[in-house]
């Protein structure tokens, strides 16, 4: 049952892709990287929620608040912050220059060399850091959902992770390879509607079962009464999300990866003009406050439930714990398609945009400036594959990794701040050069690097103990440090002439009249629900 259920759903969504995109334009530049500049708010919302989420989040923020409590929704809150900013003061600029990628507009305002090393940065670690970790999340979590051991007769762990990653890899690839951008966002739409349903029914069956029946309102009452101080909004210093560390690194990997991240933004380069691109980024928002329902609860059920029968669990096997406790039979088929889907989204998403950056940057920038649209789609699906078949291999390799979800932040770290700092200098500045640009990409990669080496965060022994500054705080550090040594740049040696940027002509810029308000309510919401669920006494008793 379980098997035929999860066949279903995933070839009903597959069938339903394809039909929607039948008569699409795969075949020129504009239409496979860009969707035909034709995405709407609703597509766009749906895309957006789904690329985000996967398994190292299903799994890795439940477990984070199996272990922490309510303080890691810090990192879906945030985000609210973080897409409302997106929407407001980044889009309208991104759309106004017309482009493709982040490196394209980084061309733009500072030089093609600025362009390159920014494509570079963001393939490598695209190709060796995101796509890898994905793959390798989702072959573990569909290994316990599916039970693939019974299931294929495959007894050797090695042998049915390698399997189930080139399984998972290549039909991602197939997603967004032949079909393109708007293939990837109507898959991911698809999918992300059955990622909610799947999510609160879990959230509602671990409820109902705290509540012995009598409902989910009374199951959170209960857990509130056995553990309050896991309903804590602000994390103390020994916790993963300190309070302090939401106005640092926290929030500058989710203005990162919201605003500047060409895997999760380039559907919003797609849209059909900026009203259906702000619509799309602010429901997306909206949708985000959902985020703590089934990606931080469950992993706070988990522990009032399961814990006293199974006193050691770790906090990394909590959530596939719950889920097979919870779930009943016949909906585990449906949720493991569900699963399946937000794999694929997260894979096709970097991949789709890991080929547009190459194509457009590298390719007909560097190698081919007079190839021909045709060819430009061609080059981009043959290094698609390329960077797939490296995925492929290095995931398996993950294997004994452990705190695979903290690797990915702290790896992310890595290309994320400095990225962000040239960005948002970039659009904040007018004279500042190319010079600045370069030397903080630069200096920025090779310092975080070193930083995490010798502090010690790429230790996984020393998790959990002190050290001489906490990753947010260094990140936050070394971003302010890039925006001042970029500043001192520009004043030494100044752009001749200050940059002004061009209207492309290729969105149309009227923005949605509903934008301010809405992003106003957003911020409004975020801020009470801190407010609501905040006990400082937690930072004075821990000092």
């Amino acid at each position: 049952m379980a098997i035929l259920s999860f066949l279903v759903v995933t070839g009903l969504v597959a069938a339903i892709t394809i039909w929607l995109t039948r008569s699409d334009d795969h075949d020129t530049s504009q239409g496979y990287f860009l969707a035909g500049r034709s995405l709407t708010g609703p597509v766009i919302a749906g895309s957006l929620l789904l690329t985000n989420l996967s398994t190292e989040q299903m799994v890795g923020l439940n477990g984070a608040a199996f272990s922490d409590g309510l303080c890691v929704m810090a990192w879906e809150v945030i985000a609210v912050l973080a897409l409302v900013l997106m929407g407001m003061f980044f889009l309208p600029r991104f759309l106004k220059s017309g482009i493709a990628t982040v490196p394209q507009f980084l061309e733009d305002r500072f030089d093609h060399g600025t362009r390159t090393m920014t494509t570079v940065i963001f393939i490598v670690a695209y190709m060796v850091v995101l796509l890898p970790v994905v793959l390798y999340t989702g072959a573990i979590a569909l290994k316990g959902m599916l039970d693939l051991e019974t299931l294929t007769g495959i007894k050797d762990e090695a042998t049915l992770i390698w399997l189930t990653v080139w399984a998972v890899g290549i039909v991602g690839s197939m997603y967004a390879l032949i079909g393109g951008l708007r293939t990837v966002a109507i898959s991911d739409t698809l999918n992300g509607i059955g990622l909610l349903i799947g999510g609160f029914l879990i959230a509602y069956f671990a409820l109902n079962g705290v509540s012995d029946g009598e409902g989910v309102l009374r199951g959170v009452a209960k857990i509130r009464e056995a553990d309050p101080e896991r309903f804590n909004s602000i994390g103390g210093p020994d916790q993963s999300v300190p309070f302090p560390t939401l106005f640092t690194g926290v929030l500058l990997l989710n203005l990162f990866y919201w605003c500047t991240n060409q895997q999760i933004i380039q559907r919003t380069f797609g849209a059909r003009n900026l009203k259906e691109g702000q619509k799309g980024v602010l429901i997306c928002g909206a949708l985000k406050l959902l985020g703590p329902l089934y990606l931080v609860l469950p992993g706070i059920v988990a522990f009032h439930l399961l814990t006293p029968d199974n006193p050691e669990l770790k906090s990394d096997a909590a959530y596939p714990m719950l889920v097979r406790t919870v779930l009943p039979e016949y909906l585990s088929g449906f949720f493991a398609a569900v699963v399946v889907g937000a794999i694929l989204s997260s894979f096709n998403s970097a991949l789709n945009s890991t080929t547009t950056m190459f194509s457009l940057g590298i390719y007909k920038g560097v190698f081919r400036p007079e190839a021909s649209d045709d060819q430009v789609v061609k080059s981009g699906k043959i290094i698609g594959w390329t960077i797939a078949i490296v995925s492929m291999i290095v995931a398996p390799l993950l294997m004994g990794q452990s705190g695979i979800f903290t690797y990915l932040q702290r790896m992310n770290g890595i290309y994320f701040i400095p990225i962000f700092a040239v960005v948002v200098m970039g659009m904040l500045t007018r004279r500042v050069p190319a010079l600045a640009a370069k030397s903080a990409l630069v200096l920025g990669v090779v310092s975080i690097a070193t930083g995490y080496t010798l502090l010690g965060y790429f230790d996984s022994s020393l998790d959990g103990q002190p050290k001489a500054i906490h990753e947010f705080h260094f990140l936050g550090a070394v971003f302010a440090s890039l925006v001042a040594m970029m500043l001192v740049i520009g004043a030494i040696k100044p752009l001749a002439e200050p940059w002004k940027q061009q209207y492309s002509g290729d969105v149309d810029l009227t923005p949605w009249r509903l934008a301010k308000p809405m992003a106003a309510l957003l911020v409004v919401i975020v801020l009470s629900l801190y407010v609501f669920f905040a006990d400082f006494a937690v930072l004075s008793a821990s000092q």
